[in-house]
């Protein structure tokens, strides 16, 4: 069941084709989404790929929404997005470049375990390029597991490298 009018942060990227604008098309589409409102994105930034594989350099950014739909329902609407992107999800590359990746960061205070489901994303904390474009339009969004606000776990995660 969703929180009425829920905050969430979501997590794009990009590193194969026009990267540019498979962000810019995803952002149109997202605010598209029936019962959800785009209300700030950040700045999109160029980042090296994170994997085994050898890849381009990805263009990541974040976006604030507030939506009234379940996890699970706006989850299908981003993957659906991403498939019109051209992005063809394979288990056995994960790591691998794709033309656009959406990923739910934060849903309100909620914590999902559920298949294919896990919110707060799981590696979050681990990904300056994750939190990076988050703090710089939501500094305080708090990560219910941890405690810490995304500028706190940017901060700690810049003091570790």
């Amino acid at each position: 069941m969703a929180t009425k009018h829920a905050p969430v942060c979501i997590a794009l990227g990009s590193n194969l084709g026009d990267r540019a604008e498979h962000i810019v098309r995803a952002l149109i589409k997202i605010a598209e989404i029936p019962k959800t409102r785009l209300l700030r994105r950040s700045r999109v930034i160029e980042t090296a790929p994170v994997g085994p594989e050898a890849q381009g350099s990805y263009l990541n950014a974040a976006a604030i929404l507030r939506t009234a739909l379940a996890p699970r329902d706006l989850l299908d609407h981003l993957l659906r997005i991403e498939r019109e992107a051209g992005r063809v999800r394979d288990p056995a590359n994960r790591w691998g470049p794709r033309e656009l990746d959406l990923d739910v960061l934060l849903y309100a205070d909620r914590v999902i375990s559920e298949p294919d489901l896990t919110i707060p994303h799981p590696r979050m904390h681990e990904r300056a390029f994750v939190l990076a474009p988050l703090a710089e339009i939501e500094p305080n969004a708090m990560h219910p597991q941890l405690n810490k606000t995304a500028a706190q776990l940017l901060a700690e995660l810049r003091q570790n490298e």
